[in-house]
């Protein structure tokens, strides 16, 4: 069985304060975009193993059992009587981009294996584990536009359609540890909430919409900035950065030209909006 997890981008995220526990509360839009890895799924019928993992594209630092699918198919095993499985995973969605790729290959391990399986889990019984294994794996469960709080981890549905707009979405070769994300975050909340920011035209979010983790990444790294500046000067209607970095993205009423010649060295795709 094939499936094809998506990427998804950040609409403006806000810290909002600091919680007893140490982490951040935070507000921001979820949407899905076309930029997708691919996962196949097999029983495993030549091994005694309980799994089998193999990855290709984008190289994965760490141990097969510290990979996202892989815990999600643990999880599931521990209440459910499922055969071994191959696993094949097929990495295009840059990591550490701010785009959810680990976490959308997690979410839709689970539905996976509940399809194949014929578990008869419900969305509801399927976030509920994908959110065990990161706060905002369960939002691609339903992978529908989401207004997110808390930790990243309580979702409300929104109605919103970016329908007929472009991406641009550039991932430079940088990477954004979180010390370098939170350095000169100060927790607070916004005049206006991004939930009511969405509903404005999209035209207006340039001036209302923001990323409050870029004023420390673009303090540490302008190159990222610069890609910014760029998606304006090509003529975005809204470019940000998505999540905690390192990817930018440009929204455009239409195609751009020569986009993998204008970043070149980058990680570059040009997508319709879902």
């Amino acid at each position: 069985m094939i499936t094809f997890p998506n990427a998804k981008i950040n609409l403006g995220l806000n810290i909002v304060e600091k919680r007893p526990d140490g982490y951040h509360n935070l507000e921001t839009v979820f949407y899905p975009i076309n930029i997708q890895d691919g996962l196949e799924v097999n029983r495993l019928t030549d091994s005694n193993e309980p799994y089998r993992l193999s990855i290709t594209g984008t190289a994965i630092e760490g141990a097969p059992d510290q990979n996202l699918v892989v815990k999600a198919y643990k999880l599931l095993k521990e209440k459910y009587d499922m055969a071994p499985v191959d696993i094949h995973l097929f990495k295009h969605i840059p990591t550490g981009a701010g785009l959810g790729g680990g976490s959308a290959d997690c979410a839709f391990m689970i539905k996976v294996l509940n399809e194949k399986f014929r578990l008869g889990m419900s969305f509801a019984e399927m976030e509920d584990y994908a959110a065990r294994l990161g706060a905002d794996c369960a939002f691609f469960i339903q992978n529908q536009p989401v207004f997110a709080t808390g930790i990243g981890n309580i979702f409300e549905r929104i109605n919103l359609s970016l329908s007929g707009y472009y991406i641009v979405l550039v991932k430079p070769d940088i990477f954004v540890s979180t010390k370098d994300a939170f350095a000169h975050i100060c927790p607070k909340r916004p005049e206006m909430s991004l939930k009511e920011i969405v509903k404005q035209p999209i035209e207006t979010w340039k001036d209302t919409m923001e990323n409050d983790f870029e004023d420390s990444v673009f303090l540490k790294f302008p190159e990222i900035a610069a890609i910014k500046d760029k998606m304006y000067d090509l003529g975005a209607i809204y470019a940000a950065m998505s999540g905690s970095g390192a990817s930018v993205y440009g929204l455009f009423k239409k195609p751009v030209e020569n986009v993998d010649k204008i970043f070149a060295g980058c990680f570059c795709r040009q997508r319709e909006m879902i």
